[in-house]
């Protein structure tokens, strides 16, 4: 990328425009949870069977993360991007209009394709315009994206499907999409790609263990919170009791934990990016106990739920700083491929927490089966931090990264 820093208003301009593509990705994919029931109930199927669709969008970033990533490395950074948003409001006016449960999950799955190539280069996008010492910055206002959609966007547009019918909102998402592709033709100047490493290079490096490991405990570990937050909206009203039009209050408190837990982490894993991972491993799992054995008390399932959204928080910041230190030399495949391990994450956790309703365990049984996740998400990292310390002559303090 070009190191030539922009002027301020243009760089504040092009960083809006590409958070808006973020609120929409951050719309899109947290506020299917929150219409299942009226989806299921449309479209003439249960609700866990509903909940493949989150599944399916989940599978195409995993799909769509590395795949674009590679195939367009050399491709002007402005019309990807571009691209990337197009193909997103086409995928979410696909879902808008999809007659059938069928075609409503190859519509999310092409919703999906492009989520985490956007996020990746358009963070990249974002630090190229402004000086060295600015990136960091410029990067989480991006990102910012994100977590404005869990606080405002993902109720909002709940209370929308509540109000018009589902479809309601993936014209909403659609329509953001469209948004974006005006925002960032006007705001976000043309950047110059460097060398950028070759796509065999950033695989081989990609392979080592250490990012291997770091990707499969995102993976398993984050699928915890989706097993929960996947049937939130059918759980709080069937077993807690809360009405249905509450239910975009509810996910504006998880939203709020995240936002919470953001803010929280990024002095731990300034401190210890391993002891940030394994705590967030293990809140997660102490909470999802929780909300599995007093969900049917509805104001400890909505403070377990604010705390899901930290411990949440707390594993993504964690893990992504950590593949961070492990993949300097292969920046842009490791970062969509650490958008892929949390939808990975997402898709397995929607994915169990359906079979284990479908089974007729009940809206309770997810939590479980998020604890027994969040476990061996622990168990993967911690292998992964015994073999660091084994290996390096550096593990035992912390790496530059980590001070």
């Amino acid at each position: 990328m070009s190191e030539a820093p922009v002027s301020r208003g243009v760089y504040k301009f092009a960083v809006f425009a590409l958070a808006i593509g973020a609120f929409a990705i951050g719309v899109t994919e947290f506020a299917t949870m929150g219409l299942l029931p009226m989806i299921a109930a449309e479209l003439g199927i249960t609700v866990p069977q509903a909940g493949h669709a989150v599944s399916f969008y989940a599978i195409g970033v995993v799909v769509g993360a590395p795949l674009i990533t590679t195939i367009a490395a050399h491709m002007d950074r402005k019309l990807l991007l571009l691209c990337l948003m197009g193909l997103f409001a086409l995928g979410n006016l696909a879902s808008m209009l999809a007659p059938t449960a069928g075609l409503f999950n190859i519509a999310r799955f092409v919703s999906g394709l492009p989520h985490g190539a956007y996020l990746g280069i358009g963070a990249v996008v974002a630090a190229s315009l402004v000086p060295v010492n600015r990136r960091g910055r410029a990067m989480s206002r991006v990102m910012l994206g994100l977590t404005i959609a869990n606080i405002f966007g993902v109720p909002f547009a709940t209370a929308l499907g509540n109000l018009l019918g589902w479809r309601s909102a993936y014209t909403l998402v659609a329509a953001l999409g469209v948004l974006t592709v005006i925002m960032v033709a006007i705001a976000v100047p043309r950047v110059q790609l460097g060398s950028a490493p070759s796509a065999r290079g950033e695989m081989k490096a990609i392979a080592r263990p250490q990012i291997i490991l770091t990707l499969l405990a995102g993976s398993v570990g984050f699928g915890g919170m989706f097993a929960v937050y996947t049937y939130v909206a059918p759980t709080m009203t069937d077993v807690a009791g809360v009405p249905g039009t509450a239910i975009p209050w509810v996910l504006a408190v998880y939203g709020l934990g995240m936002t919470a837990g953001s803010l929280i982490a990024g002095p731990l894993v300034d401190k210890s990016i391993e002891r940030s991972a394994t705590g967030g491993m293990i809140l997660s799992a102490l909470v999802l106990a929780a909300f599995g054995a007093f969900t049917h008390i509805a104001a400890i399932a909505i403070i377990a739920l604010f705390l899901i959204g930290i411990a949440g928080s707390m594993i993504t910041t964690a893990l992504q700083m950590r593949l961070l230190r492990e993949s300097h030399d292969a920046p842009s495949l490791s970062a969509a491929m650490n958008h892929a391990a949390f939808n990975l994450a997402n898709a397995l956790g929607a994915w169990l927490g359906g079979i284990v309703i479908t089974a007729g365990l009940g809206y309770r049984a997810p939590a479980w089966v998020g604890v027994g996740l969040c476990l061996a998400g622990l168990v993967v990292i911690t292998v992964a931090i015994v073999l660091r310390r084994g290996g390096s002559p550096d593990s035992r303090g912390r790496s530059s990264i980590e001070t």
